[in-house]
């Protein structure tokens, strides 16, 4: 018996979706697009377009959005697809290259302080910045209460490898990933902040377990090290572990699970490119070296890996017990299937759109929303085949 194809894409009609009281969208955005599909296929949706460069979303217990502009700014998504003007309140950026507005994420005490996390480059003195993450109230139509929590030291000057996830990890602590900002030797270099994983406290103090609290000569708020440009980053909510994924030279994309104190070796080794001799870094460096980890799973052509979400907890969905993760250069939606911590199977989706996929998260339904990083950039919701309806 044949099978029905997993993916068809086809002429939509707009949700017809009640209208509710909120500020006028802007113009040239659209309501929800559906694009149907039959028993056993993935379903997308457009919920909104007209982005520029989205770098990340943000879902609202309300059913709407929070989703950053990497040229600046923050914009509320409704629940019907309706896009707010920026919000106010959000902190200046270096806008130049991969700098900009880049993650935002919910605090854990959302529902009750209402406050949101932001990464960004941060613009310094003499054309310099540096990666910072601050924390804000959110309002209808404006963030206040902007307290910076973290600053990548020193700010140094370039366009690149900022990084920057956030990720908590329900223990009173914040992960913030971070790139070496293309000077590959800072990574090794524990007297800086480049290259590093850093773990803080919630108010931004330094936990007491940090793997180098106690350290003279190193910054205390480093988690690991040896990274080369970290965009991607989640808790399996199943055991609270920590993964993330970072960007190899020309090849070695990779994901890690990190732990206190450890050296992930960039660029003392690496499965990638060597863009001096344009040789593979397993000749001129090697793949492994003494005191330095291997990746967890690594790619020999790089899909440039952006976002990352657990899809855990859903027996009903052909995706359950999955990692997924944005590819840029990749263009597509990988998913990568789990057998507990086990990588065991690789699929790529969204291939046919031909966009980059910047972010993506996982509501508590199992719909999966992604991000596309483009001039016309969209927010996307995919809602998985059912375990039935895929055999």
């Amino acid at each position: 018996m044949q099978r029905i194809p997993r993916l068809l894409l086809c002429l939509a009609l707009p949700l017809m979706l009640n209208a509710c009281a909120r500020p006028t969208p802007v113009a040239g955005t659209a309501p929800p697009q559906t694009e149907a599909s039959r028993t056993g296929e993935l379903r997308i949706e457009t919920v909104a377009s007209g982005l520029e460069h989205p770098w990340a979303v943000a879902l609202l217990p309300d059913g709407g959005f929070l989703v950053t502009e990497r040229p600046g700014r923050l914009r509320r998504i409704y629940a019907d697809g309706a896009v707010s003007a920026p919000l106010a309140g959000v902190p200046a950026v270096f806008a130049e290259g991969q700098g900009g507005l880049l993650d935002v994420v919910l605090d854990p005490g959302f529902a009750g302080n209402r406050r949101i996390w932001l990464s960004y480059a941060e613009p310094g003195p003499d054309d310099t910045a540096g990666t910072a993450v601050a924390t804000a109230s959110l309002g209808d139509a404006a963030l206040s209460d902007l307290r910076v929590i973290y600053r990548q030291t020193p700010k140094l000057k370039g366009p690149n490898h900022f990084g920057s996830r956030i990720a908590f990890d329900g223990r009173g602590h914040v992960f913030i990933s971070q790139g070496e900002r293309n000077q590959k030797e800072l990574a090794q270099d524990l007297e800086v902040l480049q290259g590093k994983l850093v773990r803080l406290k919630l108010d931004g103090g330094i936990p007491a377990d940090n793997p180098f609290a106690d350290g003279v000569g190193v910054r205390r708020t480093i988690w690991s090290y040896g990274h080369r440009n970290m965009q991607g980053m989640a808790v399996d909510p199943r055991s609270g572990r920590l993964w993330q994924s970072e960007h190899g030279p020309r090849g070695g994309d990779e994901i890690n699970l990190p732990e206190a104190g450890k050296n992930y070796g960039w660029p003392v080794i690496s499965d990638g490119m060597d863009y001096l001799t344009n040789r593979p870094y397993a000749e001129t460096r090697g793949r492994e070296a003494p005191g330095m980890e291997r990746p967890y799973h690594v790619w020999a052509k790089s899909p440039a890996l952006s976002g990352m979400a657990f899809l855990v907890g859903h027996p009903q969905s052909a995706w359950n017990d999955s990692l997924l993760l944005g590819a840029l250069a990749g263009q597509s939606l990988i998913r990568l299937s789990l057998q507990g911590d086990r990588i065991v199977a690789e699929e790529r989706l969204l291939t046919e759109l031909h966009s980059r996929i910047r972010d993506v998260r996982v509501d508590s339904a199992g719909t999966v929303y992604v991000v596309t990083d483009e001039s016309d950039g969209k927010l996307l919701r995919l809602t998985p085949p059912a375990i039935a309806e895929a055999l």
